[in-house]
Formats: C-alpha cells, sequence, structure tokens
C-alpha cells in the first residue's frame, strides 16, 4: 500500500500559519525575484500573491491569445521555471509548444436578423444575441436560413435518446436549449435521471451542440441563454460579441459558419412571433417522443465582415525529470490567458485581467514546480504545462492532446489548478466531476491529513468538469482532478457554507471575466494555500509509485484508458 508524504506542511496548514518561509522580493515590474524564493517544502501564500500581482497588472493587458500581453506572459514564465532548475518541456527541447490560431471578429456595422413571415426583426449584436464565426473567412452572409428547433440537441443512443430523428440540417440554423433534457425535470417525468439529472453530461455542453451541429451539417447554431442552466449571468455570455478564436490545424466538419448564443428574451419573443410558447416547447422536448422541426416561416439573415488573424500562439512547458521512471509523466496544468481588454466598466477600466482566473491557478502551478523541485527527486517525472486560449474553448490543451509531446499513454494523471477561493481556510474542499476516476480516493486522503472533507459539487448543473483545460485530456483517457473555486461554496472556518456560497455568488456575480477579477492585497490565501498542498501531498505520493489511477466505470471515457493500459502492457514487452 501506498503511503502519502508528510512535510511540515500538514501541519502548518491546521494551524493557519507557515512554519518556514522567507520573505521575497519583487523585481521591477515584470518579475518575482527566485534567488530570494523560500528554500521550504511548503506553499507559500505571499509567492502567490506575487507572482498573480505581476500576471494581473495592467502591463500584461488581460493576456489575451496574439494580444500584446503575451510575450511578457510567456517570458515571464519561462524565467520563472528556468529560476527554480527546470528542464525547457515544450518541443525539441523549447520551453514552449506552438498553437496556431485563428482569430476572427465580426467587423461593426454588420446585421443579423430574424424574419416571422413579412416581419423582419433586428437581433442586437451584445444585447440579443452573442455571435462570432471560427471559420477562417473574410464575410459572413446567410440569406433567410430556415431556424430549427432541435430541442437540447442531444444524440446518446446509450441513453436512448435522439432529438433529431431524419431532420436535414444542411443550410440551415440549429437552435438549442442550454444543458441537458432532465436538468429540470421532475421527478415523475420519463427523462428525469436519463442524463445526469443536475449533474450536467457532455451533451448539455454548448460545445458538443455546436459540435453536433457541425457533424450535421447547420449553417449556423444558436444556444438560448438561460442562466442557472448554463452556469452563468449573459454578461458573461456577450463579453467578447464578435470576438472569437479556433484551432488553425483541425479535422473533421467544418463548424457552423455562425455561432453563439441568443438571449432568453429574444428567443421567447422569436417563438411567440411563430405562435409558439417557449416554455411549453422546453417542456416537450423532455419527452421521449420530441422530434426536430423548423419553425414556421421563420428565418435567419445574417451579414458581417470578418478581421480575420492567424496567430502563433504557444503553450508553456517545464519538466522535472524523474529518476527510475522517467518516461511515466504526471502533469501540473493551468491557463496563462484571460480577455484582454473590453469595453470601459464605470470606473474606465478596460482591461479584464484574470486575476483569479487564471492567474491565480498559474501562480499554484509555478509554486507547485517549486516545492517539487525543492523537496526529494521522484522517480516519475512531473511536466508543469500553461495553457494557452483556455477561454476561447480550451484550446491549448486541446492542440496539446491532438499532438503530445509526452504520450497519453504514458501520462499517469493530470493536476489543473483554475480558478481558487480567496476567502480563507475552509473544512472541506469541492470535488468537481464526482465519479471519473480513483483519484478520488486520493483526494479524500489528502484531505483527511488536513482534517478536511470532500465535498462533491453542489452545482453540477454548471458543468464545470467540461470547462476547463483539463477535460482536453480526460476525453482522451486520462485521470484528471480539477480544482475549481466556483464549483460549490466551500465551508469555510469563518461563516460556514453560507459564506462559502456568498464568496461565489459575489465573484461569479460580479467579477467573473470582468474587469474587476484583479490581483487584491486583501484576498485571504490560506485556503487557496491548503487547496494546492492537496495536489502536493497527490503528487507527492505518485511520483514514488507504480500504482496508475484508473477511470471508474461511471466515466464516458474509460474504455480510452482500457486501451492505454493495453499500450503501456505493449510498451514493456518490447523493451
Amino acid at each position: 500500500m501506498n503511503h502519502f508524504n508528510l512535510s511540515c506542511l500538514t501541519l502548518t496548514l491546521m494551524l493557519g500559519m507557515s512554519a518556514c518561509t522567507e520573505s521575497i522580493k519583487s523585481v521591477g515590474d515584470n518579475q518575482v525575484d527566485s534567488a530570494s524564493t523560500p528554500k521550504s517544502e511548503a506553499i507559500e501564500a505571499q509567492l502567490l500573491s506575487d507572482i498573480v500581482k505581476v500576471l494581473a497588472s495592467d502591463e500584461f493587458e488581460g493576456r489575451a491569445p496574439g494580444g500584446p500581453g503575451e510575450a511578457q506572459t510567456i517570458a515571464f514564465l519561462v524565467d520563472q521555471f528556468e529560476s527554480l532548475g527546470l528542464e525547457p518541456g515544450g518541443t525539441d527541447g523549447t520551453w514552449t509548444h506552438g498553437v496556431p490560431l485563428i482569430h476572427t471578429q465580426l467587423a461593426h456595422g454588420g446585421s443579423v436578423s430574424v424574419s416571422v413571415g413579412d416581419v423582419s426583426q433586428i437581433l442586437q449584436q451584445g444585447v440579443d444575441v452573442a455571435v462570432s464565426t471560427v471559420r477562417a473567412v473574410e464575410a459572413v452572409e446567410i440569406d433567410a436560413a430556415p431556424l430549427v428547433f432541435v430541442g437540447f440537441g442531444a444524440n446518446a443512443p446509450e441513453r436512448d435518446w435522439d432529438d433529431y430523428g431524419d431532420i436535414d440540417l444542411n443550410g440551415k440554423v440549429a437552435i438549442f436549449l442550454v444543458n441537458d433534457p432532465d436538468f429540470s425535470a421532475k421527478d415523475d417525468e420519463p427523462v428525469a435521471g436519463r442524463f445526469g439529472n443536475k449533474r450536467m453530461t457532455y451533451y448539455g455542453r454548448w460545445t458538443y451542440k455546436y459540435e453536433e451541429a457541425a457533424r450535421r451539417g447547420a449553417l449556423a447554431a444558436l444556444v438560448i441563454h438561460e442562466d442557472k442552466a448554463a452556469g452563468y449571468g449573459w454578461s458573461v455570455a456577450s463579453s467578447s460579441p464578435g470576438d472569437q478564436f479556433a484551432l488553425a490545424e483541425t479535422s473533421g466538419p467544418l463548424p457552423p459558419l455562425l455561432q453563439g448564443w441568443l438571449h432568453y428574451d429574444a428567443a421567447n419573443a422569436l417563438f411567440a412571433a411563430a405562435g409558439l410558447d417557449l416554455v411549453e416547447q422546453r417542456r416537450l422536448a423532455r419527452s421521449d417522443d420530441f422530434i426536430a422541426f423548423e419553425l414556421p416561416q421563420v428565418s435567419l439573415t445574417a451579414s458581417f465582415n470578418v478581421d480575420l488573424e492567424k496567430i502563433q500562439s504557444q503553450n508553456v512547458l517545464a519538466r522535472l525529470p524523474g529518476s527510475t521512471q522517467a518516461d511515466e509523466t504526471l502533469m501540473v496544468s493551468s491557463h496563462w490567458d484571460a480577455y484582454g481588454q473590453g469595453e470601459p466598466d464605470l470606473q474606465g477600466r478596460t482591461v479584464r485581467p484574470g486575476a483569479n482566473d487564471d492567474a491565480l491557478g498559474t501562480a499554484g502551478v509555478i509554486e507547485l514546480a517549486r516545492v517539487l523541485k525543492t523537496g526529494p527527486s521522484m522517480a516519475r517525472s512531473v511536466v508543469f504545462a500553461v495553457w494557452t486560449a483556455e477561454e476561447s474553448g480550451l484550446l491549448g490543451s486541446a492542440a496539446y492532446a491532438m499532438n503530445p509531446i509526452y504520450p497519453l499513454h504514458s501520462t499517469v494523471a493530470n493536476f489543473t489548478l483554475d480558478i481558487l477561493q480567496t476567502a480563507g481556510p475552509s473544512r472541506d474542499v469541492i470535488l468537481v466531476g464526482k465519479g471519473q476516476s480513483d483519484l478520488e480516493d486520493d483526494l479524500i486522503r489528502a484531505a483527511a491529513l488536513q482534517s478536511r472533507l470532500v465535498t462533491p459539487e453542489n452545482l453540477p448543473e454548471n458543468g464545470l468538469f467540461f470547462r476547463a483545460d483539463h477535460f482536453s485530456l480526460a476525453r482522451q483517457g486520462v485521470p484528471v482532478l480539477l480544482l475549481m473555486g466556483i464549483a460549490g461554496g466551500a465551508d469555510l472556518v469563518q461563516g460556514g457554507r453560507a459564506a462559502g456560497d456568498q464568496w461565489i455568488a459575489d465573484y461569479t456575480g460580479n467579477c467573473y471575466h470582468q474587469t474587476c477579477d484583479a490581483w487584491s492585497a486583501d484576498w485571504d490565501l490560506r485556503g487557496a494555500v491548503e487547496d494546492i498542498e492537496l495536489f502536493h501531498t497527490i503528487l507527492r505520493d505518485l511520483g514514488d509509485s507504480t500504482r496508475w489511477p484508473q477511470l471508474k466505470s461511471s466515466s464516458e471515457f474509460s474504455a480510452i484508458r482500457a486501451e492505454s493500459e493495453t499500450q503501456r502492457a505493449m510498451g514493456q514487452l518490447t523493451k
């Protein structure tokens, strides 16, 4: 049986203070002085704060991929990893892994409208719709394309569910309800429990709906926005109207020419104009016999010029080589990108600094690199990956998963930090994506060492398991753990669960993807330190182990992991 390695931090975290910390100082405006970095194997709140303060500063201009802040961000991250004595972990012995992107912006002056019979209505970008294109085109032209209501748009044979039937979507606009068919189902409805109940499955995620629309040849795809079902408000969905990134190198069917969100009020008015009740149609879409249908006499017209830019963005990777099992890789990751600049807020601020999302997670990755390098060497290697373009659809991690530097069949597990709570220590840690792998058991054991419990996310309907970079690896069968502070209110030492819920409400309601997601000297990072230390403990244990975490039978990706086991066995036989 493997036992967790205990460090001095286990005790100090229980005491709510650090026991072996030296102070650090900032060098210039953009650097953290590694020469005065604490040598203790302990996650340091001050170091986390110092790193975030740099990455979230106005000088980095919101860290948009391809934007003016990318070069500064990459240079800063490389400097941090290099100063810790890590090896370059990127392509051909470099620190980076290239991610070719296209950046599209629907030009001002374009329009999108819907017609019901002879009556047309302009849909205002950012108010009624938030649409963009992920195709490498110079213009979007759609002329009176019929609208097809596809319900929840799920094609799930294993759940005996098909919303599409024989309908042809070529040249048409697909309109989806967000989340799963059973999301708002009552207990006595046949669909109840068919998918995930309140836990969103991948069928409920907007990315799946666009993918399915593409497979069926849809010209455009619109998802009707609802705050609760989407997991965030309209201000988030419409935060960058017309602005989109996509991978330049992809395979498979062309994505819809136009895709995005339709505001619920606009959708409700559209359905009413067509003689339909949206609430009733949502109810009908939860039944087994629902089949997609064209909205009578309803069409969509759109005309936009597209500002098209090709970008060579970068993931940053560093490696701590193992001693005796160096070809077996543990991966720790975050994303470096944020939302760049947007419209001025009430205070005139335009930079969306992404301090918590995800400069704090990135600081956690750097801190884990520091403490693992400081501590005893391990048998297995650790790769520290900081991805680009997460906010644009997990693009940096997706590019890596399609063309990995370290084989995925020999990747032991991925640990991702994406948003950590800043309200102080808690009595529990929130588990995202219950039922995926036996890493959940590792988390329970590590939490127990801190006298903490593991609580499954209490907002599973938000589909957070599908909304962070670990998912790109999970889809390929790699066991993953995600720490995300907005997955459910933590049971805070000060204020309990109510205070944890309030922290989420304040953050997601006011600052998520907005200008006020900024570094603050008032953050209480003791809880973030505890959470990062959980990963440290698990990494130490797996780093000197021969154990391969397994996916649970309830995981959608267990069959892929089984193939990995076969590949590893064949590799061992050929040595």
